[in-house]
C-alpha cells in the first residue's frame, strides 16, 4: 500500500500543479471571471523612425527673412541732469527757461519678411510711438522702414521697406500645426544677434490671456525672450507658422511659455492694412457675458449654449436690430453662441453691411432677429446701456 502511494505520488502532485496553472490562465473554464488586463501593444514598425539630426535646412531657409528692427524715440527732457541747473543762484538767473534737452532711446526686436516687394510684419508694440524705424537685414544691409498701418487688437504692425532682392519667408499652415510638431523660434533677444531656439508646439487656441483683443495664440516652449518679439515662428521645414509677440514670464527671461500669433491671422490682418490702411472688422455694438449655471437654471436653458447680453451701444446694429439687455443669445447665423469670444470673433469676420441671423431668449420664448453688421470702431469706449 505503501509503495503504491510513493508509486502514484509524483503523478498526481504533478496533475494538480498542471491543474492550477490552467486555471490561473483560463479561469473561464471552470467558471470563474477572467482577471485578463487588455493592454494595447504598438506593432512593430517596418522601418526605424527618427527625427533629423540637423535643422540647419530649416533654419537656413528661413533666417534670412527675419530682420531686426532698431525702434529709435525723440524724447523731450525738459529737467537736464546737471549740478550746474539745480543751483539756486543760475536758476535765479535763467529762471524756468532752462535748456532742455533731446535724447534718442533705442529699443530693439524683429520683423518678418512676407513678400519681395517688401512688407514685413512685426508687433505693434515694438513701433507703436516710433520717430524712426531702421531695419537690418541678415545680410548686413539696412534701411528705413515706413509704417503702413498697424493694429493693435492683434498687436500686428505692418512695414514696408524698399530694396532690391529680398528674401521672402515660405508660408505655413498654421492651422494644421499639431501639439508636439517641432517649433524653431528665430529673432533678436536681448539685442545679440540673431538667435534661432528649438521646441515643440505645447498649445494652440490659447485666449482669455488679457494680452490682445483678438486672442489665438500658439503656445510654445521654444525660448522666446525680450527682442524676439515680431520674429518668426517656423516648423521643421523653415515655414512660417506665426508671429512671436509674447512670454509668460515672472523673470522677464523664457520659462518655457511662448506665444506666437498664427500666420493665419496675421495674414488676414496684413492684407486689410495694406488695403485698407486699417483692419475692418464687422461689430454688432454690444458686450456680452457667460451664460453661468445659475442663470441658465433661472431662463429655463439647462444644457443649452448661450451669451447673455450685458451692454448695448446706443445707436449700434444689435440696437436697431431689437436686441435687449438680458437677452441670451443662443446662436449667430446658426452656429451655437455657447463662447462669448469665439462668437464675438465670428461677428469681427463678418463684412460689414453683411447681414446675420439671431437667435434669442427673451422671457422665455425664443426670438429670430436679423442684424446689419456695421464697422467696429477703432477704439470702443463703455457701452452706453439702456436700464
Amino acid at each position: 500500500m505503501f509503495k503504491a502511494l510513493r508509486f502514484l505520488g509524483w503523478p498526481l502532485l504533478a496533475g494538480v500543479l498542471i491543474a492550477l496553472l490552467i486555471i490561473q490562465r483560463y479561469p473561464e473554464w471552470v467558471g470563474l471571471p477572467s482577471q485578463d488586463v487588455n493592454l494595447q501593444q504598438a506593432p512593430q514598425p517596418t522601418f526605424i523612425q527618427q527625427g533629423p539630426i540637423s535643422y540647419a535646412d530649416a533654419v537656413s531657409s528661413a533666417a534670412p527673412a527675419v530682420a531686426n528692427l532698431y525702434t529709435t524715440k525723440m524724447v523731450n527732457n525738459n529737467k537736464p541732469n546737471h549740478p550746474l541747473f539745480e543751483d539756486p543762484q543760475f536758476r535765479r538767473f535763467f529762471g524756468d527757461n532752462l535748456p532742455k534737452q533731446r535724447r534718442m532711446e533705442s529699443s530693439l526686436g524683429s520683423a518678418v519678411i512676407m513678400s519681395p516687394e517688401g512688407y514685413l510684419l512685426t508687433n505693434n508694440h515694438v513701433t507703436s510711438g516710433a520717430d524712426q524705424i531702421v531695419v537690418a537685414l541678415k545680410d548686413g544691409r539696412e534701411t528705413i522702414a515706413k509704417v503702413v498701418g498697424s493694429d493693435p487688437e492683434t498687436d500686428l504692425a505692418v512695414l514696408k521697406i524698399d530694396l532690391k532682392n529680398l528674401p521672402s519667408i515660405t508660408l505655413g499652415r498654421s492651422d494644421s500645426i499639431r501639439i508636439g510638431d517641432v517649433a524653431l523660434a528665430i529673432g533678436n533677444p536681448f539685442g545679440v544677434g540673431q538667435t534661432v531656439t528649438m521646441g515643440i508646439i505645447s498649445a494652440t487656441g490659447r485666449n482669455q490671456l488679457g494680452l490682445n483683443t483678438y486672442e489665438d495664440f500658439i503656445q510654445t516652449d521654444a525660448a522666446i525672450n525680450p527682442g524676439n518679439s515680431g520674429g518668426a515662428l517656423v516648423d521643421a521645414n523653415g515655414n512660417l507658422t506665426g508671429i512671436n509677440t509674447a512670454i509668460f514670464s515672472k523673470s522677464g527671461g523664457s520659462q518655457g511659455i511662448g506665444f506666437a500669433i498664427p500666420t493665419k491671422l496675421a495674414l488676414e490682418v496684413m492684407k486689410s492694412i495694406i488695403e485698407h490702411g486699417q483692419v475692418i472688422r464687422g461689430w454688432l455694438g454690444i458686450e456680452v457675458q457667460p451664460l453661468t449655471e445659475d442663470l441658465s437654471e433661472s431662463f429655463g436653458l439647462k444644457d443649452r449654449p448661450g451669451i447673455v447680453v450685458a451692454g448695448i451701444f446706443r445707436d449700434g446694429p444689435a440696437q436697431k436690430a431689437g436686441l435687449q439687455l438680458g437677452d441670451v443669445i443662443l446662436s449667430i447665423n446658426g452656429e451655437p453662441a455657447g463662447d462669448g469670444r469665439r462668437s464675438m470673433n465670428q461677428v469681427a469676420r463678418t463684412k460689414p453691411t453683411d447681414k446675420i441671423a439671431i437667435q434669442v431668449m427673451r422671457n422665455g420664448k425664443e426670438l429670430k432677429l436679423t442684424a446689419e453688421v456695421g464697422v467696429r470702431p477703432p477704439q470702443t469706449t463703455a457701452p452706453a446701456a439702456e436700464n
